[in-house]
């Protein structure tokens, strides 16, 4: 026998309802022995949205969900909610209309019940569905017509109809609003629970031969958000006559029945009166039907003598308060009537619920308390009887806490757990109770236990080291910074105090800072000198106030700002403020020759140290001069012309890069002579400020001695080997070329030693004077001398700058890495390199011999030539010539010469070429 396609389709659909069939039998059966999950939603969710994790909340896992076959049924036409076996989550799978599903209803609820086999498990689902604001209030009618007699009084109610709203709670109707006229105003009752209505109040006396008909707009708004609008059109029919409204003993009429009552059984008796005679005082009552909800339907009211009783079921579950309109109304030929509110409560029967009671709350409880202590005395009583009065009862979520049962329905609440404050200082126990009964009825109670503090945290600083900057010369008294420390704990084991631990430099931190106790605010006690003092070290205790205190420390850095305070300072031998300084070059000099150079210092550090040089000309002088911004040299620009001045009086200003800056000048007056002959050596004195004896002038002193003893030694030992070689025949070979010069130190105090020293204080090193920026210059084989050089100051040529020049003392020591200024000497030449920026009297010079820079190979002479060298002994005019004769043997005359002594015997030999030269001239001629 064959089937057809619909006799299987058929067959299928009638297999499904009995598998549903026994599905929903054995959830009956399973009924009693299951807990109950609560899911919440919004409505008109999309298909796929997750409620919920059947296998987190049954304690379940993943992968025994397709295992035990998980079934989801409920009694519901649509199947509105799906399990995913893979992920064990609940979704929405038909879209929900709470509007359609639960009209009317406060609260909408979806019972489904989810089934497990091997073993075999039901679990009841409940999922609320929370209403959305998706219904405009609306109108049954599109208008409404009201009667109204012209001599209706001022302040006569008429009520109006009910915007109907599917949404419900907060998104249903909640106020009504009234278009702009001159006779009625609009007076909205209710707002709570049993939703709103609307009166028209008549404001203004009418008059039907004016106006006979007044047209009104009723806007309805619900509480949405944002919300929305229903509007109603309002057609007022003004009628003559009647003058009297009948009246209700209330306007407002209570009334409360049970939701078993029968049928016919009395509500409430209304009563009304009307003060005309015949039809006119006659009254008639009625409902009034507003929007879907027809009090006739669920109760009868006698037109006659204004009772009411039930007609239908009720249902608390279904409808718990309905709110009726009640209407009187007098059966005159233009009739007027009244309105009152009935509102009608069902009372539920045999549905009572557990009752959770707390006592003997002990609160707060310390965060180290004990487990097992005791925190309160919980019971839990069940107003029915029998079976649906056992409770039972258990905390629900995540607390340190548990009940205890001491005897029946007697329970203690004992601590489970530690307790940490810090981590959470208020515990919201839930306590759910649930009874026996069918169904089961559940309360539950929240107990709020607050955790008191205990000293368990010490003070915690942000950072272990702090770091505070200060300017210098900042006002004394004033606060630098504040020292913040954390206290985890409250209330007085959360007071910090503060205190100063430690020195500064030496000196106790209290006589230099001061903390405030409190608020950590730090105060300076003394004004900084950056110059003196740039940074020192202290630690900040805190302190809290609990019992015993804790503390902990944190380390602070001050750092001192510099500020530009100090002016610079020339050095010599240009310092002298209330002399005339003066240099001399001859008439032949070239464009960049040498005439002097500057150097300054200044005491603060950074910009406020670095230093540029300005030079300052009258107008007479046609520009003569330039001078290095960076380096200080004054050089020529040009050669010299007629029209040039002799004398050239130059102003040298020196200026920081401070904020603002601060200079000093210097005057040079520059002679022109007409031949280098004329140049004399000016000596100029350095003036020595009187300072206190210090520890640094000791040491000085005995290193000063010490050196002048050294160069004594070595000066007689140096003439008595001299001396012996001399007698023996076996001083030099004309092999070898003696260029190793000793030289040492001048016994007197350096004027520009490696630290120089302002007004007896701080020291600053000579890396302060800013470098020559200066392109070398190409070697020249003419030496010039400035007379600064010639007395005592720093020697001079066409300088230019070698690159980390080794400046040597004793064979085989490095004393020290400097850039070096060197002698501009031809390929016979020789070089003498001080320190750059120091002066002859530098305690480090580094003699070489030979052609060009550094790096060239020495010198080979050709037989006979003797290349003249020079060098000048620091500290005196004197200066060393190194000479070779062609035999090998020393000319002790060319050997060590002084001052002009060397210059005279130049002269001598020139004048002895001179005449040498007329001599041969004259024997030419004869």
């Amino acid at each position: 026998m064959f089937m057809t396609v619909e006799s299987v389709e058929r067959a299928m659909v009638v297999g499904r309802k009995r598998r549903r069939l026994c599905w929903l039998l054995i959830a009956l059966l399973w009924d009693c022995c299951t807990a109950q999950i609560s899911y919440s939603i919004s409505e008109e969710m999309d298909k796929g949205t997750v409620v919920g994790n059947l296998a987190k909340d049954l304690n379940v896992n993943v992968r025994d969900l397709q295992m035990r076959d998980l079934n989801v049924v409920s009694s519901y036409s649509k199947e509105y909610f799906k399990a995913n076996f893979r992920t064990g989550e609940l979704y929405v799978a038909e879209r929900i209309d709470r509007d359609e599903l639960c009209p009317k209803a406060i609260k909408c609820t979806i019972n489904i019940e989810a089934i497990l086999r091997n073993p075999m498990g039901l679990h009841r689902i409940e999922v609320v569905v929370d209403d959305l604001n998706d219904n405009a209030p609306r109108f049954v009618e599109e208008s409404h017509s009201i009667n109204v007699s012209e001599i209706s009084p001022t302040g006569e109610h008429f009520l109006l109809p009910l915007a109907l709203d599917s949404d419900t709670a907060g998104n249903s109707v909640k106020t009504y609003k009234l278009s702009q006229n001159e006779y009625f105003s609009l007076e909205v009752q209710g707002g709570g629970e049993h939703g709103v209505s609307a009166e028209l109040v008549l404001i203004k006396a009418l008059d039907r031969e004016k106006q006979a008909t007044v047209k009104l707009t009723l806007s309805a708004i619900d509480g949405g958000k944002p919300p929305k609008t229903g509007t109603l059109e309002i057609n007022v029919n003004v009628l003559d006559v009647n003058d009297n409204t009948p009246s209700f003993s209330q306007a407002l009429y209570k009334a409360r029945v049970k939701e078993n009552a029968l049928p016919g059984s009395l509500v409430i008796q209304l009563s009304a009166t009307d003060l005309d005679e015949g039809d006119n005082g006659k009254l008639l009552f009625a409902f009034v039907k507003r929007a879907h909800f027809d009090p006739a339907d669920v109760f009868l009211i006698d037109a006659e003598t204004g009772e009411i009783t039930v007609k239908g079921l009720l249902d608390y579950e279904t409808q718990a308060a309905y709110d009726i309109h009640v209407q009187a109304t007098d059966k005159s030929p233009s009739p007027r009537r009244a309105n009152a509110k009935l509102l009608v409560e069902v009372l539920d029967v045999n549905d009572n619920a557990p009752e959770i009671v707390v006592t003997s709350l002990m609160n707060p409880v310390k965060e180290d308390a004990e487990i097992g202590s005791v925190v309160a005395l919980v019971t839990v009583t069940d107003e029915d009887g029998g079976k649906n009065g056992n409770t039972q009862s258990k905390i629900t979520g995540a607390a340190p806490f548990k009940l205890k049962s001491n005897y029946k329905n007697y329970y203690s609440l004992v601590v489970d757990g530690l307790i940490d404050r810090e981590e959470c200082s208020m515990y919201n126990v839930t306590i759910v109770a649930t009874d026996e009964g069918s169904p089961q009825l559940s309360s539950s109670s929240v107990i709020t236990i607050q955790v008191s503090d205990v000293n368990d945290n010490a003070p915690h600083f942000p950072e272990p080291i702090q770091n505070i900057y200060v300017k210098e010369n900042s006002p004394v008294g004033v606060s630098i910074n504040r020292i913040i420390a954390v206290d985890s704990d409250i209330n007085y084991n959360a007071r910090v105090t503060y205190a100063l631990l430690g020195d500064a430099n030496g000196i106790p931190i209290t006589s230099v800072m001061n903390i405030h106790s409190e608020n950590g605010d730090l105060v300076s006690l003394q004004s900084f000198d950056y110059e003196k003092l740039k940074t020192f070290q202290f630690k900040v205790q805190a302190t809290d106030s609990g019992v015993p205190p804790l503390s902990s420390n944190v380390t602070v850095n001050v750092f001192v700002l510099d500020e530009n305070d100090n002016s610079p300072t020339i050095l010599p031998p240009y310092s002298e403020h209330s002399s005339v300084n003066s240099e001399s070059i001859p008439y032949s000099a070239e464009a960049g020759y040498f005439v002097a150079k500057i150097r300054a210092v200044d005491a603060d550090s950074g910009y406020n140290a670095l230093l540029s040089y300005h030079l300052s000309e009258p107008k007479g002088n046609n520009n003569l001069f330039r001078i290095g911004t960076s380096t200080g040299e004054i050089r020529t620009k040009r050669r010299m012309s007629d029209n040039d001045l002799k004398s050239h009086p130059l102003v040298v200003l020196v200026c920081d890069h401070g904020e603002a800056s601060l200079s000093a000048t210097v005057s040079i007056d520059v002679v022109v002579l007409e031949s280098t002959a004329d140049i004399h050596t000016p000596f100029r004195h350095v003036p020595i400020k009187e300072e206190t004896f210090s520890d640094l002038h000791l040491y000085l002193l005995i290193a000063i001695v010490a050196v002048s003893l050294i160069f004594l030694l070595s000066l007689i030992i140096l003439i008595a080997v001299r001396c012996h070689k001399k007698t023996d025949g076996t001083f030099g070979s004309s092999d070898t070329l003696k260029s190793d010069v000793v030289v040492f130190p001048t016994p007197f105090p350096p004027v520009d030693a490696e630290l120089i020293s302002i007004n007896g204080g701080d020291t600053f090193t000579r890396t302060q004077t800013l470098p020559n920026t200066e392109k070398p210059k190409a070697p020249n084989s003419d030496w010039r001398y400035s007379a600064s050089l010639r007395a005592g100051g720093v020697m001079q040529s066409s300088v230019h700058m070698e690159e980390s020049s080794v400046m040597q003392g004793a064979q085989g020591v490095l004393v020290q890495n400097w850039p070096t200024a060197s002698s501009a000497a031809d390929a016979e030449g020789g070089e003498v390199s001080p320190p750059m920026g120091a002066g002859v009297d530098s305690n480090s010079w580094h003699f070489r011999y030979g052609p060009g820079g550094p790096g060239a190979p020495p010198q080979h002479l050709k037989p006979g030539e003797v290349p003249p060298e020079a060098f000048i002994i620091p500290g005196s005019p004197a200066i060393i010539s190194i000479r070779q004769n062609q035999g090998g043997e020393d000319d002790k005359s060319d050997f060590i010469t002084f001052g002009k002594k060397e210059e005279a015997k130049k002269k001598k030999k020139k004048k002895k070429d001179k005449k040498d030269k007329k001599d041969k001239g004259k024997d030419d001629d004869e």
